[in-house]
């Protein structure tokens, strides 16, 4: 077990099939179990500075999906339905009691669809800027765009990975901020050190470029899927706390827009000036809404 960072979490494998990497952040042993899904691209890093907040009332769990983070492909699938599976893995063998979910991007997305279709093991729901359909009518972000072509064009993408690793980590990194938040600068530069830090530790399993290309075209194709999509939201029965940055160039906030006026059961909250990760630009706000939505939805015990 290591230390992850000086964020508080302790590093973990489980073997789903192969070892699964997992971030035990801590929390009051008789308190609701969470578990935070990170999204395309992303790790157990992205949840570094709201995890410690959250883990005031909730035992905080963050896992890396099969070709993310430390969770090497090993020869599994890397798309939103076998990772939706691979959660549920690890909440049954991992976890063991129904859970709240915690998903950002990809991350809300396969978060949503497992907790549509396996409803007894997740308690609530929070879907942190979601992957979601497009609006009819908006205007994709223009880099955003071509960066998602790329990835789906087959020989196009591999090409385009093998050049990005050709930078050096530290640019990989701002590069991803710039896209992701509002303001880059708000990020702290000890959780920039260590995402350079993984770069290198991730540049020694193999497979990795392959498994990103994956999950990103069926990232892409399940969003395409708009019936199928808003078939699952339907089912789900649990609390949902839906939240979106008004500035997000990867989501279009008329996205979270449209979704939250067909659900008005759920609580939609909008962040002015955030970008598509809030739980990285303004952690104390998102863990202050989250612990208050457990409380009014009486999900700040353990299950019973």
């Amino acid at each position: 077990m290591t230390t992850v960072a000086n964020f508080g979490g302790t590093s973990h494998h489980a073997d789903l099939d192969g070892p699964v990497h997992w971030v035990d952040f801590g929390g009051p042993e008789d308190g609701p179990k969470m578990v935070l899904v990170h999204g395309l691209g992303g790790s157990h890093l992205n949840w570094a500075l709201l995890a410690p907040l959250l883990a005031q009332k909730a035992r905080v769990t963050a896992v890396d999906l099969a070709g993310h983070g430390l969770t090497a492909p090993e020869g599994r699938q890397t798309t939103v339905q076998a990772n939706s599976k691979l959660l549920g893995r690890f909440v049954r063998e991992v976890v063991g009691e129904p859970v709240i979910l915690v998903g950002n991007s990809m991350g809300g997305m396969i978060s949503l669809f497992h907790t549509a279709y396996n409803p007894g093991l997740v308690r609530g729901l929070v879907l942190v800027d979601p992957a979601l359909p497009m609006v009819f009518g908006t205007r994709p972000d223009p880099l955003m765009l071509s960066t998602f072509f790329m990835y789906s064009v087959p020989g196009l993408g591999e090409r385009f990975l093998a050049k990005a690793r050709t930078v050096p980590a530290r640019r990989q990194v701002e590069r991803v901020l710039e896209l992701c938040c509002a303001d880059p600068t708000t990020i702290p530069e000890e959780l920039k050190k260590a995402s350079e830090h993984l770069i290198g530790e991730r540049a020694k399993i193999p497979g990795l470029d392959a498994a990103f290309l994956a999950a990103a075209r069926s990232t892409v194709f399940t969003t395409s899927k708009r019936g199928a999509y808003y078939a699952a939201m339907k089912k789900v029965r649990v609390p949902v706390f839906l939240m979106s940055g008004d500035r997000d160039r990867l989501v279009n906030v008329a996205a979270a827009r449209y979704v939250a006026r067909r659900h008005p059961h759920w609580r939609y909250d909008e962040y002015e000036g955030i970008g598509h990760v809030p739980q990285m630009e303004i952690p104390e706000v998102v863990s202050e809404r989250v612990l208050d939505w457990m409380d009014a939805n009486r999900l700040s015990t353990a299950a019973s």
